[in-house]
């Protein structure tokens, strides 16, 4: 009878188990600790990879003591660099001695607006594929930007590239093309239409730029960087503590945007 209670309630217990990890997946926050005040962050469970490192560095309290060391107005708070631990006043930060590099998990719904949680990494010319470091972070301050200056980075970005296509699948065969139209319409059809398919083939796996709705929503409400999005991994956002941001990205800095005034940080797990 035990024998047969007990398999009961593992079965119960394991099914209970199987609806919660099959249901809604559980959200993890963290508490951005300052002189200066709090920051909650919620982290994306659809950036696995950069979620579960970055609580692995949290829990062992890898950011803890080290500093924002890297601020600028209307762009982004910087810190976590485990060199920024004790650094003396003046003493130039970067990316310390304990990287931690992990793939890019970028998605077109984690954008770069105000608030949002992301990776750095080193530049392309050492890091051709992107690579984050997560062993620091950076926190959008941004700036807020009107539907037409979008219009402009969008432009700015895509005109370029479709010049190029044009130049690659087009120019070469415009001769073709010409003389095609006077003798052979329906010839001169079918191969417009190739060179057509062929450009807007290419396009689509460009580095072209079009804000959705709730980019333009937020880039002209709350403001953020669109500049950057598509080249860092956004894997969470601030959801309360707004106004830290602004404290921090007020600071007065030195030479190297680092503030005069250390903002030292400590992060936890909050458990919901």
């Amino acid at each position: 009878m035990m024998r047969l209670l007990f398999i009961f309630l593992f079965a119960t217990s394991f099914f209970f188990l199987s609806e919660t990890a099959s249901g809604q997946e559980y959200t993890h926050y963290v508490l951005i600790k300052t002189n200066l005040g709090n920051m909650k962050v919620k982290l994306y469970n659809d950036t696995p990879n950069h979620r579960n490192e970055f609580l692995k560095l949290v829990n062992s309290d890898h950011f803890d003591g080290t500093l924002f060391y890297r601020v600028i107005q209307n762009f982004v708070i910087q810190g976590g660099s485990s060199d920024s631990r004790n650094a003396p006043a003046g003493k130039h930060i970067g990316y310390g001695n304990s990287a931690v590099m992990i793939d890019a998990e970028t998605h077109d719904h984690h954008f770069h607006k105000k608030g949002a949680l992301c990776a750095p990494r080193q530049p392309e010319d050492v890091n051709h594929f992107k690579m984050s470091d997560i062993s620091q972070f950076y926190i959008v301050k941004g700036r807020v930007w009107t539907d037409e200056q979008l219009d402009i980075i969008e432009k700015n970005n895509n005109i370029p590239i479709k010049n190029r296509l044009k130049r690659e699948f087009y120019v070469p065969r415009k001769e073709e093309l010409d003389r095609l139209k006077k003798e052979d319409p329906h010839a001169f059809n079918e191969l417009l239409r190739d060179i057509k398919q062929k450009i807007n083939f290419e396009y689509s796996l460009s580095d072209y730029i079009e804000f959705s709705d709730a980019q333009r929503e937020a880039y002209t409400s709350i403001g953020g960087l669109p500049d950057l999005d598509g080249d860092y991994t956004v894997f969470g956002e601030v959801v309360e503590g707004f106004d830290v941001i602004d404290k921090i990205a007020a600071l007065k800095t030195d030479k190297n945007d680092r503030p005069y005034t250390d903002v030292v940080i400590r992060v936890e797990e909050i458990m919901q």
